[in-house]
This record gives structure tokens, C-alpha cells and sequence, in this order.
């Protein structure tokens, strides 16, 4: 594994404060290259060499490759460390909840929180009731999967936490109330003690907002 890694992210992007976070608990030096994702700065010729699906966050390895996909990287940076299981089973399971994340609890209550906050929709607009009912459901699902369990898999922190506290941990932002979520709550003080926490998801910029910027959402 090198010993540095540049990553190209956008500061308010739950998805690549993933990265970051876990790049924070294997105490891992990295170079961090701002990318304005609402100024146009990811539909350049350039980004797309790095990355043709236009999004953040990508990682550039030392050795000059790029990965993009959050959850892709969690698991290149993970690999032969505690924070990804050898057991095969275990290692599955890692895999379903990093599966789980991006096809349900990212369109539901990540997608919301940042359409609410950036004012491309209202909480009434059918959309963001779609999404808030969609995230209740994986809500409720995420905390009876941890009324059993202190972690997602195999007792200890892994990636499958890292990648699902992202978004959830900032749900309250999408205008969810999370009082129903015992389980959920007392796992996020859990994920909040592990050694090299932090906590720097930053604001959206102005252009963010509807016909402000010039982005892939536009």
C-alpha cells in the first residue's frame, strides 16, 4: 500500500467524507484537492480523464491510478487493515451494507438533505415526500439491524459503518426526526468514539442552488 495518496473531493459531499474519515482513523497522510463540483470543475476535459463519470470523490494512488466511487475507495484503503474482514463471510456482508448505502440510503435521505438544503425542492414537493418516506423505511431497517449488534458486521467497526454513518448521521438535516431511532443514535456515539474521528462536512456553497452553478445536477 503507498504511503500517500491524493484525493479529490468536495467538502460538503457526505460521500467523500467517507474517504476522509477513514483515511482519518488509519491515521494515513494524503494530499486533499478541492473540487467544486457547482463551478463546473468536475466536466473538464481534465476531470474526465480522471474520472468519466464526472462525480467526487476520486482517489489518486501513488502509483498514478485513479479510482473513483466512495465506496471503492473505503475498500482499497481498507484492505489488510481491521476495518475490512479476511473471514469470507464477513467480508460479504461488508460488501452488502456498501451496496446497501448507495442504492438506498443515499437516494433517500442523502438525496433529500441536500435538495432541501440547497432549495431545489420543498418538503412538500412529491419528490422530496418520495425520498422522505423511502428514508424512513431504511431508517427503521438500519436501526433494528443494530438492535442486536453494537456494529454492522462481525461485532467491530468496519467500513460498512464508516460508508453507512456518512449520510445517516446528517439525516436530522433532511428534516428527519431521529427520536424513533434509539439504536441508530447510540451507534452513532459508538462510531463518534473510535480513535481518529472527526467531523468536517462543510455547508454547500451559494451556487449549489438552483440555476446558480454549473454542475452535473444541472
Amino acid at each position: 500500500m503507498p504511503n500517500s495518496v491524493r484525493l479529490y473531493d468536495y467538502s460538503a459531499s457526505c460521500n467523500c467524507y467517507k474517504v476522509r474519515l477513514l483515511l482519518a482513523h488509519l491515521g494515513r497522510p494524503y494530499e486533499r484537492v478541492p473540487v467544486d463540483i457547482f463551478a463546473g470543475e468536475t466536466l473538464t476535459d481534465e476531470y474526465g480523464r480522471m474520472n468519466p463519470s464526472r462525480t467526487t470523490p476520486v482517489l489518486e494512488t501513488e502509483d498514478g491510478h485513479y479510482l473513483p466511487e466512495s465506496n471503492a475507495i473505503l475498500v482499497y484503503l481498507a484492505r489488510d487493515t481491521p476495518y475490512l474482514p479476511d473471514d469470507t463471510f464477513e467480508l460479504a456482508e461488508v460488501v452488502r451494507w456498501l451496496v446497501y448505502e448507495q442504492t438506498d440510503v443515499i437516494p433517500t435521505m442523502g438525496g433529500l438533505r441536500f435538495r432541501l438544503l440547497v432549495g431545489r425542492l420543498t418538503p412538500s414537493d412529491p419528490d422530496a415526500v418520495r425520498r422522505k418516506e423511502g428514508a424512513l423505511e431504511v431508517l427503521r431497517l438500519l436501526d433494528d439491524s443494530l438492535a442486536t449488534r453494537d456494529f454492522f458486521v462481525g461485532g467491530r467497526y468496519t467500513i460498512a459503518d464508516v460508508a453507512i454513518y456518512g449520510y445517516s448521521h446528517l439525516a436530522h438535516e433532511a428534516g428527519i426526526d431521529m427520536q424513533p431511532y434509539p439504536n441508530l443514535r447510540a451507534w452513532f456515539d459508538r462510531v463518534e468514539q473510535q480513535p481518529g474521528y472527526m467531523e468536517d462536512v462543510e455547508p454547500y456553497g451559494a451556487n449549489a442552488a438552483p440555476g446558480a452553478g454549473r454542475s452535473l445536477y444541472d
